[in-house]
């Protein structure tokens, strides 16, 4: 059973989810045979274009949300990734504490982004549950760097160019930061596609950089979803 989009989801997560379309990240085709009902009872956005996949707590309403928790984020490599770079360089070898590195540093730079992109958007990122607050969780899974530079070394030796940064699928969830009900669930997954990024060395810079801006788009995204559900509420009540 899918729900029509416009019956269930009035414009409250037209988020461009996660990366938004900028020139610097391309959709990947939809992912094939996605449920329609989850098994926590989120039901399937029909004809959504902000993501792969959209799901919606039947009855759920954004529009009382002005205030963000931001839980930790969750960040897997694709499985065999490590084996695969290690494979196809014989220098600047991957090992499991760079791993371990290079996931802190994805967490931090997405709270980083999140916290200024929504607190600029009029979305302050609080510690504490009320009946406002929203929690956001973010889990990034599939992550796959194509050059990955944990040690800050591409450049010195030799300069790598590879067609875009990486790919990955999100997962984001928004719950009610009191009852934590899940109210919304997308899941997405994009890849760099420049047609200019072979021009541009890999490097840790440039990787943050890739990152800081997917993060920033997708952070952007979610403000704007926010507030289209304030202003569908309003607009209702008129």
């Amino acid at each position: 059973m899918k729900v029509p989009f416009n019956a269930l989801f009035p414009a409250c997560i037209c988020l461009g989810l996660i990366f938004c379309q900028s020139d610097a990240f391309a959709k990947r085709p939809k992912l094939p045979q996605l449920p329609d009902i989850t098994h926590d009872g989120l039901v399937r956005v029909e004809d959504s274009n902000a993501a792969d996949a959209v799901y919606l707590l039947p009855g759920a309403d954004l529009s009382g949300y002005d205030k963000i928790i931001l839980l930790e984020p969750q960040i897997s490599f694709r499985k065999n990734w490590k084996r695969d770079i290690n494979r196809s360089q014989r220098v600047n070898r991957i090992n499991d504490r760079d791993i371990e590195k290079m996931i802190a540093r994805g967490k931090d730079l997405l709270l980083e982004e999140f916290t200024e992109e929504l607190e600029k958007k009029g979305y302050p990122v609080v510690h504490a549950s009320e009946s406002n607050v929203l929690l956001v969780r973010a889990a990034i899974i599939n992550l796959d760097v194509y050059a990955p530079d944990p040690d800050n070394k591409l450049g010195i030796w030799v300069k790598v160019y590879t067609d875009g940064a990486g790919e990955a699928t999100l997962i984001l969830e928004l719950s009610d930061s009191v009852t934590g009900q899940t109210l919304v669930r997308a899941v997405d997954t994009k890849f760099t596609d420049n047609d200019f990024s072979w021009r541009i060395p890999r490097s840790q810079s440039t990787n943050k950089m890739d990152a800081r801006r997917a993060f920033s788009s997708w952070a952007q995204m979610l403000a704007k979803g926010l507030d289209r559900a304030k202003e569908a509420k309003t607009a209702e009540e008129e």
